[in-house]
């Protein structure tokens, strides 16, 4: 995590606090600068969060370690 934080030029702590959910809504940039190092498309990010049967699950059970996303 601190490499991905780093690489993104975040803080290891704001890259937990949006991990944690303690950042509901993180700024555009920020997303954009982790989905990049993640190798990430915005569009699969987009994808991944619009999914219709993420609304109906709880919050803690949605949050996976960055390694663990499957996009």
């Amino acid at each position: 995590m601190l490499d991905v934080a780093l690489d993104a030029r975040v803080s290891p702590e704001t890259l937990r606090k949006i991990e944690s959910g303690r950042v509901a809504t993180p700024a555009f940039p920020t997303i954009a600068a982790i989905a990049d190092v993640l190798g990430l498309s915005l569009d699969a990010v987009w994808t991944e969060i619009s999914r219709p049967d993420r609304c109906a699950e709880p919050a803690r059970s949605r949050r996976r370690a960055p390694e663990q996303v499957a996009l």
